[in-house]
């Protein structure tokens, strides 16, 4: 993303006019650490994009993730450390270490502020001022108590992009309520069209609103700077997990919104396209969805009875799904007589979409998943070798890979501040009054 040099400039005499320290003045370790940066990221889209972390648990994360993996310089902000020896302090630690955690936060540094004090407030606002994105998820009521809310910051940087991720949105008479992943699944719907029939509601096994949320909030910051490379300002862009979520409802929601249709949970049966279900094999399952009048002959033939394909009531879309419990009795009745791999192999050979249903080893000792790279190794100064999720992404020429391992809380604070321009003396000033 081009930077506006000359504002930068700009913002840089500012700096020191009113600090007496000119940004300039930058060790020879920062000088050569920022441009070891830029010559490892330069191939990739987000080189030269600065953003702030101001991000907790895993919807901000998610955001965040997808621009460090791409090439923005990432400085995220973590809160100062309790004491070392205390429960508090040993709880940040062993999360910091965590498999969560590293996944979450590669490719970024890290700098630990408490933004409570003032003199903490004032360093986010330095860092600010250079800054293109800051994306946080905090309850509304928090940042603006902090003062660090987009009218704030906008005001120090009109070419900020802002996002922000809350529960229930940034007004209306739940935003000051805290939501998490669960709730939201509750609230959208999700967990009523999850689970077995005569059975509880359930919530899927991934956070699948925080994700969500977080993936919409990305690609709406990059909408917003893309937006100021016309206009020249930033924007404040945001979502929320019950927004993201009940975008993600779909179809089930349009079969409401538009047919007036409750949908009903079914289990792993698809509630329109049938037969799409997870069938029974000799030594385990197999998932097969051949709903379409191009598969379900398919389908049939592949299970040696190429005449449910011309049965009465069977040959529609509308008729399969009246004879559901039928259609789904008889291929089960087949499919447990060979094995998943059989089937696997004869019903792929067939042109019929059908797969296994893998535990978490499986998945990656899969020949495609393997192939593509989704488990991405990282070197870390403590924790050695770790594989972590690669990007989904692919850009032609770029390489999917860990530039910076996961870092500990305010691993990177010194080189930050001073990139800054802030001297020795005042970072420990900072360190000692407890700001950093």
């Amino acid at each position: 993303m081009e930077l506006d040099a000359g504002a930068r400039c700009r913002e840089n005499s500012a700096h020191a006019n009113r600090t007496g320290t000119p940004m300039t003045d930058m060790s020879g370790a920062a000088r050569a650490a920022g441009a070891r940066r830029d010559n490892d990221q330069g191939s990739l889209p987000l080189a030269g994009l600065k953003v702030i972390d101001l991000t907790l648990a895993r919807a901000g994360p998610t955001a965040v993730r997808h621009l460090a993996d791409w090439g923005a310089d990432v400085i995220r902000i973590d809160p100062p450390l309790a004491p070392a020896g205390t429960p508090a302090h040993e709880d940040v630690v062993g999360k910091e270490r965590g498999s969560d955690y590293q996944n979450l936060h590669r490719n970024k540094r890290s700098l630990r502020l408490n933004l409570k004090d003032p003199a903490g407030r004032a360093v986010l606002l330095d860092l600010v001022r250079e800054a293109d994105v800051v994306i946080e998820n905090m309850r509304p009521a928090v940042k603006h108590r902090l003062g660090i809310a987009w009218e704030d910051l906008s005001a120090v940087n009109p070419r900020l992009v802002y996002g922000s991720i809350s529960g229930f949105g940034q007004d209306g008479p739940y935003r000051e309520r805290p939501g998490l992943d669960q709730i939201a699944q509750g609230m959208t719907g999700l967990m009523s069209v999850t689970g077995l029939p005569d059975g509880q509601p359930l919530r899927t096994g991934i956070a699948v609103g925080d994700l969500t949320a977080g993936n919409m909030l990305a690609l709406a910051v990059m909408m917003a700077l893309f937006e100021r490379q016309r206009t020249g300002r930033g924007r404040w862009v945001h979502t929320s997990l019950m927004e993201s979520l009940l975008f993600m409802m779909d179809f089930q929601a349009t079969r409401w919104l538009v047919d007036k249709e409750v949908p009903k949970r079914v289990g792993n049966e698809h509630p329109t396209a049938i037969p799409t279900d997870v069938f029974p094999t000799q030594d385990g399952h197999v998932t097969i969805c051949a709903a379409s009048s191009r598969l379900w002959p398919r389908l049939c033939a592949a299970l040696g009875h190429p005449e449910w394909a011309e049965q009465p009531g069977w040959t529609s879309r509308d008729g399969r799904r009246k004879h559901k419990v039928a259609i789904h009795a008889g291929i089960a009745e087949v499919t447990r007589t060979r094995g998943t791999l059989h089937w696997i192999e004869k019903l792929n050979g067939a042109g019929v979409t059908c797969g296994p249903i893998y535990s978490m080893d499986q998945v990656f000792e899969d020949a495609q998943v393997r192939h593509l790279g989704m488990a991405l190794p990282m070197e870390h100064p403590k924790l050695g070798t770790l594989h972590v999720l690669a990007s989904p992404m692919n850009f032609d020429g770029a390489t999917r890979r860990v530039r910076r391992p996961t870092p500990d809380g305010g691993a990177d604070s010194e080189a930050i501040l001073g990139e800054l321009g802030y001297s020795a003396q005042r970072i420990d000033e900072l360190r000692s009054a407890g700001v950093l």
